[in-house]
């Protein structure tokens, strides 16, 4: 492969791999957030 390529290539890889850090931490958030809400909505029902 040419240089380039593999520049091109491992430049893609670190992006592929931020991007998915920050996939996971909005899906911690999101499910934090929603088991705040359960709790809440659980505890105003009693």
């Amino acid at each position: 492969m040419s240089e380039r390529s593999k520049l091109n290539r491992k430049a893609r890889e670190e992006r592929q791999e931020k991007q998915a850090k920050h996939v996971i931490a909005w899906i911690g958030a999101v499910l934090i957030v929603l088991a705040l809400a359960y709790v809440v909505w659980t505890t105003v029902n009693i």
